[in-house]
């Protein structure tokens, strides 16, 4: 079943969900990608690894599905033959790694990148985080190198452009090799996913991306109405009052739809 929304649904955008969202949707490009550009293009998924080490207080929010648990405290001892050595205490050996991943189009012949896709996530949206930092230096250094960058951003929380801020929900951006200028296709929330334009080497053509097709792809498989809840608050941050009462007006139409026997 489809989703409530014609276009991005804010609930796939709460921490909890978006780490599965983001890996699906890099799959399903990769996917679709690949079967439009074979033999002459090679499409596939990479990764980059951060180390992120605490105490930093947006943890939860960058890796949702990091668990800390709090030791037990020092009790009393049971009396027994040996006394117990007391420990030294120490700061706490701790680092996390998150893994980004990301696609990346290659000429089959001789491997060179052609094109670059990021999907974006909260760890390379968070203000002066390592995600950030990381993410900001491979965007300077993709986009002054003859590989096309793409960055998809379909979370309304955290940093983005100066120059695109503020303009609407959700956004792709485009910036080609030789080319001074970016493109951008604008989405709100009330709007489909845009069919986007993928750059590859000459002479051929950009292969268009239908991104609202992937998402209702993914939602399907991965039984998202199933499994989102929608009686929850949307994840930060909060709708304007306006796109508030739409999308309440949409789940109430999409709870009808479902509880309607066939």
């Amino acid at each position: 079943m489809l989703g409530p929304f014609p276009g991005m649904d804010p609930y796939l955008e709460e921490p909890s969900e978006w780490p599965d969202v983001h890996s699906s949707l890099i799959s399903a490009i990769r996917d679709t990608l690949a079967a439009e550009l074979t033999p002459a293009y090679v499409t596939r998924i990479e990764q980059r690894v951060y180390i992120i080490e605490p105490p930093e207080e947006r943890v939860q929010t960058i890796a949702p599905d990091l668990h800390i648990f709090e030791s037990p405290r020092p009790g009393a001892v049971l009396a027994s033959a040996g006394a117990i050595a007391a420990p030294t205490e120490v700061e706490a050996l701790y680092d996390l790694e998150i893994r980004d991943r990301f696609i990346e189009i290659r000429d089959a012949r001789n491997r060179d990148i052609v094109t670059t896709i990021e999907i974006l996530s909260p760890f390379n949206k968070t203000a002066n985080s390592v995600g950030r930092q990381h993410f900001l230096r491979k965007r300077e250094a993709v986009t002054s190198s003859r590989t096309h960058w793409i960055e998809i951003d379909l979370l309304r929380a955290g940093q983005r452009p100066v120059q695109l801020a503020g303009l609407s929900d959700y956004y792709v951006l485009l910036k080609r090799y030789g080319k001074l200028n970016y493109e951008v296709w604008f989405a709100d929330l009330r709007d489909p996913l845009p069919i986007i334009g993928v750059p590859l080497r000459a002479p051929h053509p950009d292969v268009p991306l239908d991104l609202q097709t992937i998402l209702n792809g993914i939602y399907q498989r991965a039984y998202y109405a199933q499994s989102v809840d929608y009686t929850r608050r949307v994840a930060e941050p909060p709708l304007l009052p306006a796109d508030a009462n739409w999308a309440a007006a949409q789940l109430q139409r999409w709870h009808a739809v479902r509880s309607t026997p066939e």
